[in-house]
């Protein structure tokens, strides 16, 4: 199935059109973009066994193909990976980021995975939300670089309120950031972008597995 979505704006240059899918790359000015959201565009379609295309020419627009495949029925998995369990669960996970295109992402790969997912993103309004009820959620996500509100700052006002709250924080660049930090901050786990929904869930479950009695680890996950 194929899909084309195109626009009539002023074209992306030869130069740079190679570049676009690259993870951080971006023309915006700093502080205006990551250049995260063409590499999650790509990152979906891929776990969806697609493939996307780009055309291009200067004051002519630009036109975009996505090719996904019609049969529901999955290839079957590579040796290594059929051993492992998928990482399900029912918990309740709070997910914030400011990139629109990274929370739907996460979002729908972490709810095909069985999780009950809060999405926000806005690093206050999700404090606000911790705030008026701590035990609300089982496991927050966190990007770093945010307005308002870094991860390292929202993990920090978080764990002083519930200090057994599991956080990820995940970033693709930040000087303010990094694991020796983070694990200082109690912070269970950092993580780089990009980074793909099976890859968060099976962080989840291991962190929140941890954090059960070795006779119920896995083990229904109800509340």
């Amino acid at each position: 199935m194929g899909l084309s979505i195109s626009d009539t704006g002023h074209g992306i240059a030869p130069g740079i059109i190679d570049h676009i899918f690259d993870p951080y790359f971006t023309t915006k000015e700093v502080g205006k973009g990551i250049g995260m959201g063409l590499a999650v565009v790509h990152g979906i379609v891929k776990e969806h066994g697609g493939l996307i295309t780009v055309e291009s020419a200067l004051g002519r627009g630009t036109t975009f193909h996505v090719y996904l495949p019609l049969s529901a029925v999955k290839a079957a998995p590579e040796p290594a990976a059929a051993s492992q369990p998928l990482p399900t669960g029912n918990e309740r996970v709070l997910i914030i980021d400011d990139e629109e295109a990274i929370i739907m992402m996460l979002k729908g790969g972490l709810e095909r995975f069985g999780y009950q997912i809060t999405a926000k993103t806005s690093s206050t309004e999700a404090l606000t939300a911790i705030t008026a009820d701590p035990d609300q959620f089982d496991l927050v996500i966190t990007d770093q670089t945010m307005p308002d509100l870094s991860g390292m700052d929202l993990a920090r006002e978080v764990l002083a309120l519930r200090p057994s709250l599991p956080v990820i924080l995940y970033t693709g660049y930040s000087d303010l950031a990094s694991d020796i930090l983070a694990k200082q901050s109690g912070i269970r786990e950092f993580l780089l972008k990009p980074i793909d929904s099976r890859t968060m869930a099976g962080h989840i479950r291991r962190i929140l597995d941890g954090n059960k009695p070795a006779a119920t680890a896995g083990a229904g996950h109800q509340h």
